[in-house]
């Protein structure tokens, strides 16, 4: 047995200089194939056209009525794979033409963090009317356009800055409704529902 085992190690030492290439030629082989591998996997990933969304831009969301009257994305419901890089925001931007119908999507997938998207995660995006949408430079809501009201009655879900946002297309004036509300509100993070509010002019 130690005979064997001292030809053996005779033989390799002979041919050292041989088994040196063999290994190293092997080595960079693996190399060669793990960095391939790596190169094609992380290579940005062409989405088929029947993957991608019918609504990308703003101005191309085709808009039907409900029967409440409200608009609403005539396209939906649907499901939406994440892509790199994507949050409810601009989600919500593709397929209801801009981001604020994003609480829409986290509640219809039971999300309790909005903030955090997976890629990969599929998601419903429900059918439900434009919270928003753009107007001769302001954002006004469909349901309620408060670009020219001077009082609004407080809904469920309204809060001072989406509030100022459909009334004034900024959301920074919702000091301007606390100011001029006052009387009434004493958080201007608590609202209720069925408060009358006075929107300055």
């Amino acid at each position: 047995m130690d005979k064997a085992l001292k030809n053996l190690l005779k033989s390799l030492k002979l041919n050292e200089s041989t088994i040196s290439t063999v290994l190293g030629g092997l080595v960079v082989v693996v190399i060669g194939v793990l960095l391939f591998n790596y190169f094609k996997s992380s290579s940005t990933k062409t989405v088929a056209p029947e993957e991608t969304p019918a609504i990308t831009e703003p101005g191309e969301v085709e808009l039907i009525t409900d029967e409440e009257g409200k608009m609403t994305p005539k396209n939906l419901p649907t499901t939406h794979t994440v892509l790199k890089g994507e949050n409810l925001w601009t989600i919500s931007e593709k397929y209801f033409g801009n981001g604020y119908n994003w609480p829409d999507i986290a509640k219809a997938n039971n999300l309790k963090n909005a903030n955090v998207v997976w890629e990969g995660a599929e998601l419903t995006i429900p059918q439900v009317p434009l919270r928003f949408v753009e107007k001769t430079g302001q954002v006004s809501s469909i349901a309620t356009d408060l670009s020219t009201a001077t009082t609004y009655t407080v809904g469920k879900g309204d809060h001072l800055w989406s509030i100022a946002v459909r009334a004034y297309g900024d959301g920074y004036k919702w000091v301007d409704i606390f100011n001029a509300n006052k009387d009434q509100i004493v958080n201007p993070g608590l609202i209720e529902i069925g408060q009358k509010l006075i929107l300055p002019r």
